[in-house]
């Protein structure tokens, strides 16, 4: 009987403790849980850790329109951050960015990503995610998983049609290998816990017009074939 009469005391002190967490208000978690730091910003953020909205939201420099958001409460208390968002349009980002002390990563994202020149002169306006995951810890990205698409634009859309694979950790970097169904076009992006990036396309062109297109396009002869590199950062 004592047992019982000290666990109601506990679960209400819980309760209370889940409560208060629960209402704070969803700007504080994106200052004070590292959310910010991890590239994820918004003009607005409104509502409680529960219940909030983030408006014109953007990951790094990749706009992610109006979400709304939810901050899981319980895994604050084996210290990590989980914060739900849901986009009210088709296409918007679905999925979790998750923050701890020493990682980061992504849980079950499905968006399409309009990029626009992030890549330039590689023309990647949309990069197109189905239940991707990532997680980086300690600077190294330690798992991966999920399908990516990307849409190209420009001298090598005609080139580069309907490239997809699936994502994988591959040393420190997370890496997007993207091909087409022949295996002649392919692109690899390579995204770095520091925010650093690299592109690297990669064509076998048999048509001399898309051969000359590809090269005026800034595409240099690699092997049997024509490519391009870019290095960045977000």
């Amino acid at each position: 009987m004592r047992r019982r009469r000290f666990g109601w005391p506990l679960f209400l002190a819980a309760a209370f403790l889940f409560s208060l967490l629960a209402l704070l208000p969803l700007r504080l978690a994106l200052d004070r849980l590292g959310f910010e730091d991890r590239g994820l910003t918004a003009r607005a953020a409104t509502g409680s850790l529960w219940s909030g909205a983030l408006q014109e939201a953007q990951l790094g420099p990749v706009p992610l329109g109006d979400l709304s958001a939810r901050l899981n409460v319980l895994p604050l208390f084996i210290g990590r951050a989980r914060l739900s968002l849901h986009g009210a349009e088709p296409g918007t980002f679905d999925g979790a960015v998750i923050v701890t002390r020493h990682s980061f990563g992504f849980d079950d994202v499905s968006a399409r990503l309009r990029v626009g020149a992030l890549f330039a002169p590689l023309a990647i306006p949309t990069l197109d995610f189905d239940d991707l995951s990532a997680r980086f810890a300690s600077g190294r990205c330690t798992h991966a998983e999920g399908r990516v698409r990307a849409a190209l634009s420009g001298g090598a859309a005609g080139a580069m049609p309907g490239l997809e694979g699936r994502a994988r950790c591959a040393g420190d970097a997370l890496l997007l290998p993207l091909a087409s169904p022949s295996g002649n076009e392919r692109l690899n992006l390579r995204l770095f816990a520091d925010g650093r990036y690299q592109a690297e396309a990669l064509v076998r062109p048999a048509d001399p017009a898309v051969r000359a297109g590809l090269i005026a396009a800034g595409f240099r002869p690699v092997g049997s074939g024509l490519g391009m590199r870019v290095d960045g950062a977000f």
